[in-house]
C-alpha cells in the first residue's frame, strides 16, 4: 500500500466538548451531484464513535507545508495536543475546521459500510471551502512529497 500516492486528508469531529482528528489517506470522490466523499476510518477509533455520534465529520485535504499537521494527528502528539497544531475554526454545524487548506469541507454521513477493520464512512459535502493557489501535500512510501501548485 506504500507504493499508492495520495494527497494528505485529515478527518475530524467534534461530540460535546471534544475535538477528535486523525489523518487519513483512504479516501476518495464518491460523487459530484450532490457531492460526496468516501473516508476509511478504523473501526475501533474513538474518532469513528464520534461520527456515528454526530452523523457528520469535517475533512481536509492538506497543503504543502502541512507536514507537522499531519504528523500531530498520526499519533506523533497526543490526542489532547493535536488541535495546537495549525490553525483552528468552526463549521456552522460545530465540526473542527483547519484553515490554509487545499481544501476544506463539512459532511453529513449518508451512508456506513463496515468492515472487519475499518467504517467506510459516505459524506455528504454540506460545506466546502477551496484554495485554488495551495500545491498538495503528498503521502508515498511512506514520506511526504510536494507538487507545483
Amino acid at each position: 500500500m506504500a507504493s499508492i500516492g495520495a494527497t494528505v486528508g485529515l478527518a475530524t469531529a467534534r461530540l460535546g466538548d471534544e475535538r477528535i482528528g486523525r489523518t487519513v489517506t483512504s479516501y476518495f470522490s464518491l460523487s459530484l451531484e450532490p457531492p460526496a466523499i468516501l473516508v476509511s476510518i478504523d473501526r475501533e477509533s474513538r474518532l469513528a464513535e464520534c461520527i456515528a455520534a454526530t452523523a457528520g465529520f469535517s475533512f481536509a485535504m492538506l497543503a504543502d507545508g502541512q507536514q507537522p499537521v499531519a504528523d500531530a494527528f498520526a499519533g506523533a502528539a497526543d490526542p489532547a495536543e493535536r488541535f495546537r497544531h495549525g490553525r483552528w475554526t468552526a463549521w456552522k454545524s460545530g465540526h473542527p475546521r483547519l484553515e490554509d487548506t487545499l481544501v476544506t469541507m463539512d459532511c453529513e454521513v449518508i451512508g456506513v459500510i463496515e468492515t472487519a477493520t475499518h467504517r467506510l464512512v459516505a459524506g455528504c459535502v454540506v460545506d466546502i471551502e477551496t484554495s485554488g493557489d495551495r500545491a498538495p501535500l503528498i503521502w508515498h512510501r511512506r514520506r511526504y512529497h510536494g507538487l507545483e501548485a
